[in-house]
C-alpha cells in the first residue's frame, strides 16, 4: 500500500524536523567547544549524528513505500546560550516540542489507518520517551551542580564519554 499524499507530505516535514534537531544540536556542541566544555561537545555532537540517522530512516520509509522524498529549508540555529543549563534546559524543551511531532504524524496514520507507518512512528514514541528522559537527568544534575567548579568538569568528563 503507497503512502496517502497526506502522510507522504508529513513525514517530509518530519525530515526536515529531525535535520533541523540535528544542526541545533550541533550548533549546542560549537558553543560547547566556546566555552571550553568539550565533553557537552561531544555529547551534542552524538546527539546530533543521532538525529541525522532518525531523518534516514523516516527516508527510508518513504521510499520504502513507494513515496518521495523533498527537502525543505532548515533556519539558522541559535548559536549563543547563557550556560550549560541553558543549553539543556532548550535541549529538553525540543525533545518536548520533536514528540509532540511525533504525537501528530501517529495521530495522523491512525486517522488514515495507516498500519505500516504506526508502526514505524511507535518506535519513535518509544525513542521520544527515552529523549526526554536523559535531558531532563542532565539538566536536573546542572541544576544541582551549577555551571562552574569541579563538578561541572566532571560532568563534562562524564558526557565526554558518549559513544
Amino acid at each position: 500500500m503507497e503512502l496517502s499524499k497526506k502522510m507522504q507530505d508529513a513525514l517530509n516535514e518530519q525530515i526536515k524536523e529531525e535535520m533541523a534537531s540535528a544542526y541545533i544540536y550541533l550548533a549546542m556542541a560549537a558553543y560547547c567547544e566556546s566555552i571550553n566544555l568539550p565533553g557537552f561537545a561531544r555529547w551534542m555532537q552524538a546527539q546530533s549524528n543521532e538525529e541525522l540517522e532518525h531523518a534516514m530512516k523516516f527516508y527510508g520509509y518513504i521510499h520504502e513505500r513507494g513515496g518521495r522524498v523533498v527537502f525543505q529549508a532548515l533556519e539558522q540555529p541559535q548559536a549563543e546560550y547563557d550556560g550549560p543549563v541553558d543549553v539543556f534546559e532548550k535541549t529538553l524543551a525540543h525533545e518536548q516540542y520533536i514528540t509532540g511531532c511525533i504525537h501528530n504524524l501517529y495521530g495522523l496514520a491512525m486517522e488514515e489507518k495507516d498500519y505500516a507507518s504506526m508502526g514505524l512512528l511507535q518506535w519513535y514514541v518509544d525513542e521520544q520517551v527515552e529523549e526526554e528522559s536523559t535531558a531532563g537527568e542532565i539538566l536536573d544534575t546542572l541544576k544541582l551542580i551549577g555551571d562552574k567548579g569541579q563538578a561541572l568538569f566532571m560532568m563534562d568528563r562524564h558526557l565526554g564519554s558518549r559513544e
